[in-house]
């Protein structure tokens, strides 16, 4: 007997590789769109990019746009701190 009465486990179904695919690429479009209207979190563009968000929350599960977006802001948030190591690490090659 199983517990809490169900007679099976049951399992989610996991994303196929055409699923995961068609997510990136809707992924990918959306965040180009974001890029060329200078917005850095996702959601709060307005209407600029309806179309390529309504697929991209079509094509992806909840919690990878989650994952998605956040690490799109976090990346935005890096990228002073990645240029300044870059420089430092130049003037500590030249010394």
């Amino acid at each position: 007997m199983a517990w809490f009465g169900r007679s099976r486990a049951e399992k989610p179904n996991a994303a196929s590789r055409e699923d995961r695919s068609k997510c990136w690429e809707t992924r990918d479009a959306y965040f180009s769109c974001l890029d060329a209207a200078e917005v850095v979190v996702p959601g709060t563009e307005g209407s600029k990019c309806a179309s390529q968000r309504n697929a991209y929350e079509q094509n992806c599960a909840k919690s990878w746009i989650d994952y998605f977006n956040q690490r799109r802001v976090l990346a935005e948030k890096q990228k002073p701190l990645l240029a300044q190591a870059a420089v430092q690490a130049a003037e500590a090659r030249r010394s």
